[in-house]
């Protein structure tokens, strides 16, 4: 058997020289940056979204958003399918040459285009027929989201009351973060040291004085704090507590690697279980279950929707996104080493620690209480006692459904003012975009009916990635840029996803009488192949006119 810490190592130095070598190649092939070029965060500023930041708070921010839960849980469930060496193999090589790449070209699209979203890039570059399409996709999806994490949220305090106040105290310890930097000047490291030394501290006080409260109470506390979140400046508070919330992951991801050194434990769980599964075959599940642990087209949403709007200088573009992706990737990675490796698959050699079957935890307890019991066991073995480490594990995790709460709550704003909001002068005002998106939200989270819509998303996040991966071929096409790099894994991406929803569609939706799912999935194919379509026309109108890059956003149809 192999040894995890060793695996590690490796992943680690992979995951920095692909940043150094493919990263560095990216930059200078297709974006080129030019800090001579005012990007919108300057050109545009409105100290509400469009913000000149540092690079560790947009670093921040933009890590939080698209962390989540989607590289602890994905990697989770594609290694209890298919076993952990398909599972980290995409990981390592999903992560470099498609996420990162789509991640870091969708900013620098949207950055040269006066910081737009990617549905409005999908009209600038493409079509109105394929920006359109794209806006009601982009937002439908973001609703969903928002509604399954203000579940997970209120689930996750209901039943942990150990983490309110660490949860509840880190907006307030954000608020001063970012009064105290962006008002009064406060060195920025200064005030990480503060904030991360009073995060530490509430995590104690949680622990012996936790707050009970219901369901209920929680669900809506979710989605009060997304609307104020998401309509007031990015530096009041999204941005500082995405940045403070950074440090509980990157910490995290630390200590787990620090864990897995001091352990040296050996993967002892199955490589590989088979070419199929309960869920489908390796080829496409396992793509779209990694899923934001490789490539996510919520990233290319997050990428051209809140972080091109703050990113100060176009040279810091890379270790934002690309470097974001790569980190993500290393999370992932680590995820897969630690449940594989610290639990057992299926059976523990005694009744002492039954309680870390990999298997039996999963279908009991679910991937959140899976991950955080492997955190808890591993981080034993540095002195960190097992109920610390596990609900240390747990925070990590609801942290982070709470950053990309209230990014979706924004973004959902941004795409209904750029699409209606100039016909319908009432949706480009926040406070209503936002309650648009947030209603909706709600609506889908009464009677479960979130349940019933979320298997679909997996495959949804995935098309939006190749979709957007299309989108920005299109650009680099109109600006005579180098299309493979992005064109090849757009296309690989997909007939991945479309052969997903045709196999859901096949042999899971239809077979069980699930016939909502089933137009969702065929609804999904139609809308994949026509904007792909719009794409390929785009491209066979040699000459035609394009945006000035950098410049005046001109109405194309």
């Amino acid at each position: 058997m192999l040894n995890a810490a060793l695996i590690g190592v490796l992943g680690a130095v992979w995951f920095y020289a692909m940043y150094r070598l493919y990263g560095g190649f990216i930059e200078r092939t297709l974006i080129k940056p030019n800090d001579a070029n005012p990007t919108p965060a300057h050109s545009m500023q409105d100290n509400v979204d469009f913000v000149p930041s540092p690079p560790a708070l947009l670093f921040g921010h933009h890590f939080s958003s698209i962390a989540g839960a989607g590289p602890i849980v994905g990697p989770i469930l594609a290694y209890s399918l298919f076993g952990w060496l398909p599972a980290l193999l995409w990981i390592l090589v999903g992560s470099v040459f498609i996420g990162a790449v789509h991640d870091y070209t969708a900013l620098m699209t949207s950055v040269r285009s006066r910081g737009v979203s990617i549905a409005e890039l999908a009209q600038q570059h493409v079509s109105n027929a394929a920006r359109w399409i794209f806006s009601v996709f982009l937002w439908l999806a973001l609703v969903l989201v928002i509604a399954v994490f203000a579940v997970l949220t209120a689930q996750t305090l209901a039943e942990k009351p150990e983490i309110v106040i660490p949860t509840l105290g880190l907006m307030v310890l954000a608020l001063l973060f970012g009064y105290f930097v962006y008002q009064k000047n406060l060195n920025i490291w200064v005030g990480t040291v503060i904030g991360l030394m009073a995060m530490f501290g509430l995590i104690l006080i949680g622990d012996f004085n936790p707050i009970q409260a219901s369901f209920e109470f929680w669900l809506i506390f979710a989605f009060v704090y997304s609307f104020i979140a998401s309509v007031i400046p990015v530096w009041v508070l999204l941005q500082p507590r995405d940045y403070l919330s950074m440090y509980i992951l990157v910490i995290g991801i630390g200590l787990a690697f620090v864990s897995l050194l001091v352990m040296q434990p050996e993967v002892s769980g199955p490589a590989f279980i088979g070419a199929s599964s309960k869920q489908g075959p390796l080829w496409p599940i396992l793509f779209i279950t990694v899923a934001c642990g490789a490539i996510s087209g919520f990233h290319s949403v997050v990428s051209s929707g809140t972080s091109a709007k703050q990113l100060r200088r176009e040279s810091e573009g890379k270790v934002i996104t690309f470097g974001g992706m790569l980190t993500e990737g290393a999370l992932a990675m680590i995820v897969v080493l630690l449940v594989s490796s610290v639990l057992f698959w299926d059976q523990a050699p005694t009744a002492e620690l039954s309680g870390f079957v990999f298997s039996t935890l999963l279908a009991e307890k679910g991937a959140n209480i899976t991950f955080g019991t492997a955190m808890g066991r591993a981080m034993e073995s540095i002195g960190v006692p097992l109920q610390y480490g596990i609900a240390f594990g747990i925070l990590m995790l609801n942290a982070f459904i709470l950053t990309t709460l209230d990014t979706c709550a924004r973004l959902t704003r941004y795409i209904v003012a750029e699409s209606v909001g100039r016909k319908i002068p009432i949706l480009n005002n926040k406070f209503v975009a936002t309650a648009v998106g947030l209603i909706v939200a709600y609506l889908i989270t009464a009677g479960n009916n979130w349940r019933v819509l979320w298997p679909a998303f997996g495959a949804t996040n995935q098309l939006i990635g190749a979709l957007s991966l299309l989108v920005v071929t299109a650009y680099m096409f109109g600006y005579k840029r180098a299309t493979k790099y992005t064109l090849i894994p757009g296309l690989f991406m997909l007939v991945t996803t479309l052969g997903a929803l045709f196999y859901q569609l096949l042999w899971q939706y239809l077979p069980s009488g699930n016939y909502l799912l089933a137009v969702i999935a065929v609804v999904l194919m139609v809308l994949g192949v026509v904007i792909s379509v719009e794409v390929y026309r785009r491209m066979q109108r040699v000459g035609q006119a394009v945006p000035p890059e950098g410049g005046v956003v001109l109405e194309q149809g």
